[in-house]
């Protein structure tokens, strides 16, 4: 709580009402990047275009416009391009920024330019990382970031995968 507290002080919150307000839970083990996606598209407030469940327009991982067969994002997941191309089908404007082509002091940058947005919030930011350099159980996975403590050095990830928590 004092973390929370300290960042949302400092201006790293920003986003953080907006995301939290469409948490989501994967429906599936390997739909961490549809569910992360469903968060971000939801909390932007981009209209799918189509009901969810009458009267509602909302986005659901079984609503997502895909570039990949449900049954192989079943399987498999989604990769990096995949998350992207599945983002920009449903009408976000994805920007893709890889870490072997961004510096930590770029990607920093990037985090604090979301979470630091004092008003009208315009933009969503996610992650894809290895869950097992974090020493967790698994390998890849998305979520979206939910704030960030500048001078800590701290992300809040607000983790898609409900079977995970402790």
């Amino acid at each position: 709580k004092t973390v929370f507290r300290e960042a949302l002080a400092r201006g790293g919150m920003g986003n953080y009402f907006e995301i939290a307000e469409q948490f989501h839970t994967q429906n599936d083990p390997a739909y961490c990047g549809p569910a992360t996606i469903v968060m971000a598209l939801n909390a932007l407030g981009l209209d799918p275009g189509r009901m969810w469940k009458a009267p509602w327009r909302w986005f659901s991982e079984e609503m997502l416009m895909s570039c990949v067969p449900p049954e192989a994002v079943k399987r498999d997941g989604i990769n990096f391009d995949e998350f992207v191309c599945i983002c920009r089908a449903n009408g976000a404007e994805a920007k893709a920024y890889r870490a072997d082509a961004t510096t930590k002091e770029q990607f920093l940058r990037h985090v604090e330019a979301v979470t630091s947005q004092a008003s009208e919030v315009d933009t969503q930011i996610v992650v894809s990382y290895s869950r097992s350099s974090l020493g967790q159980t698994g390998d890849g996975h998305f979520s979206p970031i939910g704030g960030y403590h500048k001078e800590r050095q701290l992300l809040l990830i607000l983790d898609v995968a409900r079977f995970k928590y402790p």
